[in-house]
């Protein structure tokens, strides 16, 4: 079974244990040097692997989504950990657990579920309710919706993060329409649980997290308008108008063309759904960034989904205790202001004409 994980492996190390081929692929160094580069994972993270000598056998009979098991060195190499290869053969199925290798989301699934379909429940449109509630219903969609993740990286990249994503966003939806009256609640609550139906069939995940072959030529957005589609024209007499605003919801949620959606937001409640959409996913990724190991005590780990690493607030804003015996570090003890001395009760307050280096009137006002 397995012992080391990717986040616990330390350079200089020594490991034996077993991981999950996510890519492989035959390479040669610029010297025309043959070498096999694996990337392997485990529900922890993913790590870089190389073989440089007796390889051959490993690539002939070793493929993707394969269980390995691997002898290695931990090595830096660009900063980054990554794995020298020494031994590598296939792993048998009684070494292997699958909760080891795919992370999962630690909420209860089914409850999420049913979270899911009480938001459904909660639609007045009837035409937009029987969509919702017959799509979940389906069980495929069903069985798919409680295990696929939001994305391969992104945010929400773990079994059941889809249907994490999509509760916290019909959450938002209901706050955001409280807060701005004008807007459809329906609509919103719709595009919520629509929105990244796609995925279902865009990602494989049933070992490692990836892409089908439909997933890459087509994208989710594509797909979900399709499957969309073929729901809304089972349900007889389904208003056309209607038919065009939720289809227009699901082309437009990535809010702009270089983000892959096919048009922008034209619809208030299409623009304000890829703005919760948006927020839900990029909190997530800050999430992550957060909660990675990281060598800095102020600063996350480098987020590569957006491009910087975040504050560590708790530890920054962290009241700092100065040693005992400290005195670099010890306050200085403020100013006691000086008051005349006191004078007896029947005895007239003298008229005297205060020296030059004696404060000023308004001063010994201020502190008499």
């Amino acid at each position: 079974m397995k012992t080391s994980y990717v986040t616990d492996l330390l350079s200089e190390q020594n490991i034996t244990s077993f991981f999950l081929v996510h890519e492989k692929e035959l390479r040669n160094t610029r010297e025309g040097r043959a070498y096999l580069r694996l990337e392997l994972g485990d529900r922890s993270g993913t790590i870089e692997a190389r073989m440089w000598d007796q390889f051959e056998a490993a690539a002939k009979d070793i493929n993707r989504d394969d269980f390995v098991k691997v002898q290695a060195r931990v090595e830096l190499y660009r900063n980054r950990p990554q794995l020298a290869l020494i031994q590598l053969r296939l792993a048998k199925p009684d070494e292997i657990d699958l909760a080891d290798y795919l992370p999962h989301t630690t909420a209860d699934v089914e409850k999420m579920f049913a979270e899911l379909r009480a938001y459904a429940e909660s639609i007045s449109n009837p035409w937009l309710k029987q969509l919702v509630l017959g799509m979940i219903a389906d069980p495929e969609i069903a069985r798919c919706y409680k295990r696929a993740p939001a994305a391969k990286v992104m945010h929400h990249a773990y079994l059941g993060g889809l249907l994490e994503h999509v509760i916290s966003l019909c959450g938002m939806a209901r706050r955001v329409a409280t807060h701005y009256p004008e807007l459809d609640v329906d609509l919103l609550l719709a595009a919520a649980s629509l929105h990244d139906v796609g995925k279902l069939e865009e990602l494989c995940y049933e070992r490692a997290i990836g892409y089908t072959t439909p997933g890459q030529l087509l994208g989710h957005i594509v797909m979900e308008l399709e499957t969309v589609t073929r729901a809304i024209d089972k349900i007889p007499g389904f208003p056309a108008p209607l038919k065009t605003v939720v289809q227009h919801l699901l082309i437009s949620h990535h809010g702009q063309y270089e983000f892959g959606s096919p048009k922008l937001p034209m619809i208030r409640e299409a623009m304000v759904f890829h703005y919760l959409d948006d927020l839900d996913s990029k909190l997530a990724a800050v999430r992550v960034a957060l909660a990675s190991p990281s060598g800095d005590d102020e600063w996350s780990a480098y987020s590569a989904a957006l491009g910087r690493k975040f504050l560590k607030l708790d530890e920054f804003l962290k009241p700092t205790t100065p040693a005992v015996g400290d005195s670099s570090q010890q306050a200085e003890p403020k100013p006691q202001p000086q008051k005349p001395p006191a004078a007896a009760a029947s005895a007239p307050e003298p008229v005297t004409k205060p020296a030059k280096s004696e404060e000023p009137g308004f001063l010994r006002k201020l502190f008499s």
